[in-house]
């Protein structure tokens, strides 16, 4: 089978670019602290004086939908098996490894390299500022990107599955949920997940686009039966 990638939406690299722009303006803006700083502390400050118990509570609830590690990660693996099962093939496993691979590379060394400490941080008098605090590991949040990457991933998993409702539904309420929470708790500013949005849209294209059903996996799972093609029609997100 051909290497060639797969369609996405919009189509070409255009808008790759612009996410890629979008994000390293943004993080421009927040270094060289123009108004954005402002708008994230007033946001944190208006949060922090609205928020009742019960909606800590219960918004501390919805935001485990994010926890990359201890939920997403897990709940990929286990739809990868059952429709390896279900289908006879171990294709669903890689786009697993690839969304591993690519937030494990991503999130964790742009959060120790730009030094932002969480909008709840009350032991600094600038917490808001990028490269300031040795232990911030706030920008860009982590939870945002999981819920885009690991959302897709399962969406992609179970299309031809669910019906295409439920799909975009999968797509795109975990991460407008985890913006909100994040935000609303304090766990994050108000630009950690807009950063995160424009990271993880990213990453989720570059998912999307990937050939798995190209990726060689050996003579031996060939003859066996276990390198079947998933992700062409019916069963692709195209």
């Amino acid at each position: 089978m051909r290497f060639v990638l797969r369609p996405v939406r919009p189509s070409g690299w255009w808008f790759d670019g612009i996410l890629l722009s979008g994000f390293v303006a943004l993080t421009l803006a927040l270094v060289w602290r123009s108004p954005l700083l402002d708008v994230d502390l007033a946001i944190r400050d208006f949060v922090d004086a609205h928020r009742p118990g019960w909606a800590d509570t219960v918004l501390r609830g919805f935001n485990k939908l994010g926890q990359g590690g201890l939920l997403l990660t897990p709940l990929a693996v286990v739809v990868a098996f059952l429709m390896t099962r279900r289908r006879h093939t171990v294709r669903p496993f890689l786009p697993v490894i690839g969304a591993f691979a690519l937030t494990y590379v991503t999130i964790g060394p742009l959060k120790v390299w730009t030094d932002r400490l969480a909008a709840s941080n009350p032991d600094d008098p600038h917490p808001e500022l990028l490269f300031h605090a040795a232990d911030g590991m706030s920008y860009p949040s982590g939870h945002v990107v999981n819920a885009i990457v690991w959302y897709g991933v399962l969406a992609t998993l179970l299309t031809g599955v669910l019906r295409p409702g439920a799909v975009l539904a999968i797509r795109s309420a975990a991460p407008l949920i985890l913006l909100f929470t994040t935000t609303y708790l304090s766990f994050h500013w108000l630009t950690d997940g807009l950063a995160a949005i424009l990271l993880g849209l990213l990453l989720d294209r570059l998912l999307q686009r990937t050939p798995w059903d190209a990726v060689p996996l050996g003579d031996r799972l060939d003859r066996a039966g276990w390198a079947a093609p998933y992700f062409d029609p019916p069963f692709s997100a195209r």
